[in-house]
């Protein structure tokens, strides 16, 4: 459906360009995974296939059609940038209706399809709702909807997934998951690794070339054999993965949960004496490690070592204690009795999705809101009594 033929773009002859020489085809009927971090000329290929955009070099294909002379395409294709850009001022509804207006849908076709659209998306019960008053991921989910008030043949979708929670990007993935099996094609972009393994195919760019294109479980299987999981004291463990990081045969470590994370250079027949008291256990390969390897690994210049890690001191000492916090605002509960312990040297990840009551711990832990009950101490200092301080 989509034909890049060595195509570069550029917007400053003095920069490197924002693609080089990509040359790829897309299929019908399959969501592929537009990957890769923050620059890497995700958007710019976006852009360029919805017509947006024409090469510098090269030429773009949409169903046969070279986009430099012809637009037709377009009344087949569905885009969604990657800023919100529906009208926050406006409700739901009056959203899809007016999105509806512009694609030239018939006012005696519109019900049916916005009827149709808002069931599918689970987006009924908020019609009167104002579009800026949505979460991110209804955000995202109306402007799915209004991508496909057209019927599309294909679909771009700039990170539909990014800010939004994982309940919602779930809620996302099945619906276009069964827009895939209507036979519409997809192209997701996102910068979230662990999202490139839930597509049929991907394309990774980095500084705008192409490093891979194919199937995720092709590009993962090259490190067979190469990832393992290492059994390390907690407190050695920043400490080790460092250490082991300066290593020339390793490719990258980082702390995975009670573990640490171990990517080979290349498969070793035993592990390397320094890693042998280790209890190094094999362990599966990742997209990300994958990603990692492919750009030859952590530059050993950006590894810090220091020696003197043993010198921190207190590193027992709770700093940050919630017990049984409650926060209510009138009738509505937004904090129910949490309790944790946060000590130095910790990162202590607090999930949830949307609604679930983060950043409402955050700010009372910032002395930014009292409590309604319970007890909470930062460093501490009382949130009762010295919120302030």
């Amino acid at each position: 459906m989509i034909q890049f033929e060595q195509v570069t773009k550029r917007f400053d002859a003095r920069q490197r360009p924002a693609l080089q020489d990509v040359s790829v085809e897309i299929s019908p009927g399959t969501i592929t995974g537009l990957v890769g971090p923050d620059g890497s000329g995700k958007t710019t290929f976006l852009r360029l296939a919805a017509g947006l955009l024409v090469p510098t070099d090269g030429r773009v294909l949409v169903f046969g059609q070279d986009t430099r002379q012809s637009v037709q395409f377009r009344e087949h294709l569905a885009y969604m940038p990657q800023k919100f850009g529906l009208y926050e001022d406006l409700t739901v509804l009056e959203n899809l209706q007016l999105y509806a207006r512009l694609r030239g849908i018939s006012r005696a076709e519109q019900k049916q399809s916005i009827d149709r659209l808002l069931e599918f998306t689970g987006l009924a019960p908020f019609t009167r709702r104002l579009a800026g008053h949505l979460s991110g991921g209804m955000k995202q989910k109306l402007g799915l909807a209004c991508s496909l008030l057209v019927k599309p043949r294909f679909m771009l979708l700039d990170e539909p997934g990014v800010g939004v929670d994982p309940i919602s990007r779930r809620e996302l993935w099945k619906i276009v998951c069964e827009q895939r099996d209507l036979g519409v094609g997809i192209l997701w972009s996102t910068p979230y690794l662990d999202e490139a393994e839930h597509c049929d195919h991907v394309l990774v760019l980095y500084e705008g070339r192409v490093l891979f294109h194919g199937k995720p479980a092709d590009f993962t299987t090259r490190l067979a054999g190469r990832t393992f999981l290492a059994e390390v004291p907690s407190q050695d463990r920043r400490h080790t993965t460092r250490k082991w990081l300066a290593a020339p045969e390793i490719v990258d470590t980082r702390i995975q949960g009670q573990r640490i994370r171990v990517v080979m250079r290349e498969q070793p027949a035993t592990p390397s004496t320094q890693f042998a008291e280790a209890n190094m256990v094999p362990t599966e390969p990742r997209f990300e490690d994958a990603f990692i390897e492919a750009l030859g690994g952590i530059p050993k210049e950006r590894v810090t070592f220091r020696n003197n890690h043993l010198q921190i001191t207190h590193k027992h000492e709770e700093v940050v204690v919630s017990q049984d916090l409650v926060k209510r605002f009138g009738d509505f509960m937004a904090v129910n009795h949490v309790s944790f312990r946060v000590r130095r040297g910790e990162v202590f990840g607090l999930l949830g999705p949307n609604g679930a009551g983060k950043s409402t711990t955050f700010r009372i832990l910032c002395g930014l809101l009292a409590p309604t009950a319970g007890r909470a101490t930062v460093a501490g200092v009382d949130l009762r009594t010295a919120r302030a301080e």
